[in-house]
Order: C-alpha cells, then structure tokens, then sequence
C-alpha cells in the first residue's frame, strides 16, 4: 500500500541541506549533544521524580543528521500505519483491478510521505521515537521500541538563528527530549495505551472513497469560505484556522475518529506541557542563558516563520502541536502550584488518571477528580 524505499528516497532527495559545519566541529557537536544527554538523564529524574525501570531504561540515546532522522520515521510509520493499511489491503484486493491501482497507489503514496518528511526533517530538534523497530543503524531499547534522536543540524541551525550560547542552547533542547524519554522509561504502561489509542483512531478511519470526497469537500468550505477574516491581499488564498482552530487533518476524521482525538490530544498535551515545564524548570541551574533561550525561542514560533511555513503548518495540524505545549504546561504549572509535583506525579497511576482535554483547559477540575479525599 506504501512503497517505503520511495518514501525514504524521496525525503532523503527533497530534503533541505543542513548548515554548514566542518567535520572536527560536527564531531565535537555530536560529542557535547551525548554528555548532555547523560548529563540530562540526573537533572530530569531529580526534578520530576520519575524513575525509569525495567529494559525500558536502557533506551540509547542517537545523533543523527537529517537522512538519519527520515529513516528512523519511515520505520515509524511503517509500524505504527499497518493496522490502517491492512484494512486498506482488504477493501482494494476485492475491487476490480484492485491490485493495479495498488501498485500505482503505493508509489503516490510514497512519495506523499516522502514529502512530508523532507519538510520536517529540517524541522524537529529532537524526538522520543516510542515505536519504531530497532535496526542495526537505529538500535532501540530492549523489547522493541524507545529510542531519543537528536537531530544535531537543525540544533545548530537554530542556535546559530537565535544567536545564543551553543552549550546552553543544546543542553536545553537535551533537557526537553529526556523528559519525554524519562516519561515513557518510567511509566510502563504508557506506551501501551498511546499505542492503543493511535490504533483505535486508525481502525475507524473511514475508507470509502466517496465519504472521503464528502469529508474534502467540507474541509474546502471551512477552509475557502468567507467568513469576514481574510488574509487580504498577498493572504494565503482564505486558508484559516476554524472556529475550534483544528486543522485539516481533523476535518477529515469520522465522529468516532474525533473522540479518540481528544483522548490523544490530552496525553499529548500532558506529555509535551510536561517537557516545556522540566526544561525551564531544570534550566535556571544548568543552563545560565535559558532565560534568553526560552524568549528568543518563543518569538521564533510566533513570527518565525515563512509565509508557506505557515501554510504547511496547518495543512499539516502543527499549529495544534504548538498549542499542546502551550496547554499542557499551563495545566502542568497550575496543578504543581496546587499539589505539588508528587501530586502532579499521581497523573502516571494509570490511563484513568491522565487529564481529559476538558481538564487540560481545567487544571483544577482534574484536581478535584483525583485527588478528592477517599472517603468523598
């Protein structure tokens, strides 16, 4: 259903050249990017008081530049979508001429994604990759799955952009990815559920062709009708958030589809919210210039970027992304402020103690439902 080479071959051909680095610097970068990474492993545990366990602690840590970072998520994708495409598989194998509109369909389906992750192999800093299959190039943790990749060119991109201290700088994005590693080493039954509930929103996707043209063709009054905030002139052609800012990805979702969404959208809330917070948490001991870091890095979000940036980041829901950080550490502050982290921590109990997305917007609305005295 997917031709993943042409996947792979795609991105790798598409995507952007990193900065210019000579080898003695680039060694020296990948060098400080693992002492930081270690380095972060006692300040995170330290700070949130989670403590990995199991063979899920041995989780490598890998420095890759960006062809790297394209084919450790291409063996993402290819194990997280094949729930999707079997039942995919199953439809087109009993259509007529099915399997030759397979073939013709694998190989636009892989240079989709291909283009995909050209765009944003130039864009992630780094990534808690949780399930992707070990390789022998891209070892991961014992039992399948976990590895941390720090994508050493987009980090000196950004560094050199922002003009701050490069051994803070790289600390910092180090603090912000072992938090996300720590999450899920610490929390044992935390990939488990992620993995069910991406597989559940997957299992519901609504295949049909001519639902599909329906749902499309909604998406294209939402995001072409007027609705008297334009861009205006030199605009992106009426392309706009909606009314609950989702993008269209979501507008393509079934109603069962939207449910799983919201669970997702709370854990991935939780999880991102939870990284910014340790990050700046931990940072004003270790990382004197975070401060300026967290300021110039903020503004960079705001107004950053080109204006076919901003187009892709919508097509693509990665406005969504930016609001997770933004809510979860909201919710992360207000519930620490309340109950402190040891109360923060009993969120990872297990999946009915994680926050609705109504309670991410309602920190203490969580507060009341788990931690409400036994006997009430």
């Amino acid at each position: 259903m997917v031709d993943w080479n042409l996947a792979a071959a795609t991105a790798t051909r598409l995507v952007r050249p990193g900065p210019e680095v000579g080898r003695d610097e680039a060694r020296a970068v990948v060098a400080e990017l693992r002492r930081h990474a270690r380095a972060s492993e006692e300040h995170v545990r330290s700070f949130t008081g989670l403590t990995p366990q199991g063979p899920a602690a041995d989780t490598p840590v890998l420095v890759v530049d960006r062809p790297g970072w394209i084919r450790a998520n291409v063996a993402g994708f290819r194990q997280l979508l094949v729930p999707l495409l079997e039942k995919m598989h199953e439809r087109r194998s009993k259509a007529p001429g099915g399997m030759v509109l397979g073939t013709v369909g694998s190989k636009l389906a892989g240079v989709e994604i291909g283009m995909l992750l050209s765009f944003m192999a130039s864009k992630v800093l780094g990534q808690y990759e949780t399930f992707a299959p070990p390789s022998a190039e891209l070892p991961s943790a014992p039992g399948g799955g976990g590895r941390l990749l720090l994508v050493a060119p987009n980090i000196v991109h950004i560094e050199r952009e922002l003009d701050v201290p490069p051994h803070d700088f790289r600390l910092w994005v180090s603090l912000h990815e072992e938090t996300h590693r720590t999450q899920f080493t610490a929390v044992p039954w935390l990939r488990e559920h992620l993995e069910g509930e991406i597989h559940a929103f997957l299992s519901e996707a609504d295949i049909d062709p001519s639902t599909l043209l329906e749902r499309l063709r909604e998406v294209g009054q939402t995001f072409a009708g007027g609705r008297g905030d334009g861009a205006g002139a030199g605009g992106e052609g009426g392309l706009r958030d909606g009314d609950d800012g989702r993008g269209i990805v979501d507008l393509v979702q079934t109603p069962a589809q939207r449910e799983v969404l919201d669970r997702l959208t709370a854990v991935m809330s939780l999880l991102e919210g939870h990284a910014d917070y340790v990050m700046d948490g931990v940072g004003p001991s270790v990382v004197p210039a975070v401060g300026e870091i967290r300021e110039k890095f903020q503004k960079r979000r705001q107004t950053g970027a080109s204006r076919l940036d901003l187009v892709l980041r919508k097509l693509l829901g990665l406005d969504a992304k930016l609001r997770q950080y933004r809510d979860g550490a909201r919710f992360v502050r207000a519930v620490v402020d309340r109950v402190g982290m040891d109360g923060l921590n009993r969120v990872w109990t297990s999946p009915n103690t994680l926050p609705t997305r109504a309670e991410i917007a309602e920190p203490a609305a969580w507060v009341a439902r788990v931690h409400r005295p036994a006997d009430s």
